[in-house]
């Protein structure tokens, strides 16, 4: 079976937020850490090459086996901010109120840049997942 590349590591936090090339990207992904840290009460860790996360969750997979991901996160990528925050209940109430954004089949939220949206209304939604 196939090494899951998602699983959290060692790599440093901020030597990667260092390392995004676009530099409003790279603020914003230095405020989406502090909410998300206010919110977990918890220092962030990479999960995967890009993924900075908080907490952990457990999940079974299909054929049995139990896998972990981050509980909240969020990756900055080339094209905007990924964030990771699960379902729960009141979540597509909030997206309405958020401002600019899209949402993957999978349940992701792409945001371009925080500039877009309503920070409060995210930092609630962020504070919700972590509670869920």
């Amino acid at each position: 079976m196939a090494e899951r590349k998602t699983t959290k590591n060692a790599a440093n936090v901020d030597d990667f937020i260092k390392r995004v090339e676009n530099e409003t990207r790279r603020k914003d992904s230095q405020a989406v850490v502090k909410l998300m840290k206010a919110a977990a009460r918890k220092p962030p860790q990479m999960w995967g090459p890009s993924i900075v996360g908080f907490g952990t969750h457990r999940y079974s997979l299909a054929n049995g086996r139990e896998a972990e991901i981050c509980k909240i996160g969020f990756s900055p990528r080339k094209q905007s901010l990924v964030f990771y925050l699960g379902n729960f209940d009141g979540r597509a109430a909030l997206l309405r109120k958020l401002g600019k954004h899209k949402m993957s089949r999978g349940g992701c939220l792409y945001i371009n840049k925080l500039d877009d949206v309503d920070v409060t209304v995210l930092d609630t939604l962020i504070g919700q997942a972590w509670r869920a």
